[in-house]
């Protein structure tokens, strides 16, 4: 993944212009965090698909987009939410987006803590856990933490307030950061346990000398 915007401005141009190999490092620089993004509104088994509707739009109609690196990963976004809301419709489904929270004065910046918490969650983890938010909070999360955009950019794909977009996103790592704490000390209390004596039996060995051994698991 491309960790430098001008290199990815760079690629995005040249695609427009019909280079197919900076086409496909657009993509491989982008996909990733848009179908987590397209994850959280369609659940795990469609994402692929939507995904690759999303970048069948975005490839034709790429001449017509204008701007840099942080205004493409946002339009995509934009391309890969409506292509998400058009395939719950199809499915008879409604996505589970709470109301536009009002803008809070005074709101601090996102919290440093929550933002350790999901850095240090392997994609998966952070994903599954992310799954547990409420839709308006997950989205705001992923828009802003794992997509990249700023509030503005996010806020322009979901249709909100750029400070609505900042309180989700705040009260979604907060949140994350809890159940990152409650999985912590789950399995920390499992560790914690001290390892009870396991009870003796006894074995014959073909030459018919009589062992002693621990009873495993297995045993049981």
């Amino acid at each position: 993944m491309l960790g430098d915007d001008a290199e990815l401005t760079a690629a995005v141009l040249a695609a427009q212009d019909g280079d197919e190999t900076a086409f496909r490092t657009v993509y491989r620089a982008v996909h990733p965090r848009l179908l987590g993004y397209i994850r959280t509104l369609v659940g795990d088994p469609d994402a692929e698909d939507v995904a690759s509707e999303a970048w069948l739009q975005i490839a034709r109609d790429l001449t017509r987009f204008e701007g840099d690196a942080d205004r493409f990963r946002g339009w995509a976004a934009r391309i890969a939410r409506n292509r998400a809301l058009d395939h719950i419709r199809m499915r008879g489904r409604r996505p589970a987006i709470g109301g536009d929270e009002s803008e809070l004065t005074g709101r601090p910046a996102l919290s440093d803590t929550a933002d350790e918490a999901l850095e240090s969650l392997a994609t998966g983890s952070a994903m599954h856990l992310i799954a547990q938010l409420p839709q308006d909070q997950a989205e705001a999360v992923v828009l802003r933490v794992v997509v990249g955009l700023d509030a503005k950019s996010a806020a322009q794909t979901l249709g909100k307030r750029p400070g609505a977009v900042r309180t989700a996103a705040h009260r979604g790592l907060k949140r994350l950061a809890e159940l990152l704490g409650a999985e912590h000390r789950s399995s920390g209390s499992l560790e914690s346990v001290p390892h009870q004596r396991q009870p003796s039996t006894r074995t014959v060995t073909s030459a018919g000398v009589t062992q002693s051994r621990t009873r495993t698991q297995k045993d049981m």
